[in-house]
């Protein structure tokens, strides 16, 4: 069926969310044709204002209202220890367990050649400029199980190393191929609380 352009092109625009195909697009787009206009206006203020009020931490590269966030500077922090997550996501959800107290460090993504990401695409200078300070003793890696997170965990060891830093991984209490977000808190906090020195 053809559609009519302004539709056809709402469903364009949610089939670029990720994990949304045609056919849930287009559930999408004739759901919010059936929404109250007041509702649809109500939606497309969030998306504006998310988009406007959201900044990058310029320390850690965490999603925030400001720069720094709040977590880099908030003076409870233990900042001896970085927690290095691929996305906020993962920060969210170690943070949700109350076992952590250290900083962290935002990846923006994990090296994955495949789909053409190396190193210099996610931000692992910035983690090694982090590491200058006397400050840090321990790096904590929390990047997923899965065949990325590998690869980026063995590259982050190779670079850290020379630094004289503690490097440790959270265990192994998740399942391979899981995401961070998808695990319950207390799987997340013993992987947290069962880390291993690499």
């Amino acid at each position: 069926m053809i559609y009519p352009k302004s539709i056809a092109t709402l469903i364009e625009h949610f089939q670029k969310f990720p994990s949304i195909g045609p056919k849930s697009a287009q559930r999408m787009a004739f759901y919010m044709l059936r929404m109250p206009v007041s509702e649809v206006e109500k939606f497309a203020r969030a998306m504006i204002e998310a988009k406007q009020n959201t900044k990058t931490c310029e320390i850690c590269f965490n999603i925030s209202s400001e720069s720094p966030c709040e977590i880099c500077t908030s003076a409870t922090r233990d900042r001896t220890t970085i927690c290095v997550v691929a996305e906020t996501k993962d920060l969210i959800a170690v943070e949700k367990t109350n076992e952590y107290k250290g900083l962290y460090h935002v990846l923006q993504g994990l090296i994955s050649p495949m789909d053409g990401i190396g190193a210099d695409d996610i931000r692992i200078k910035e983690l090694l400029n982090r590491l200058t300070d006397d400050k840090v003793q321990e790096i904590i890696l929390a990047l997923p199980p899965s065949v990325e997170g590998e690869a980026t965990s063995l590259y982050l060891t190779k670079l850290i190393k020379p630094f004289g830093i503690k490097i440790s991984r959270i265990a192994f209490g998740l399942p391979v191929g899981a995401d961070l977000e998808y695990a319950d808190e207390i799987t997340l906090a013993k992987a947290i609380e069962g880390r291993h020195e690499i």
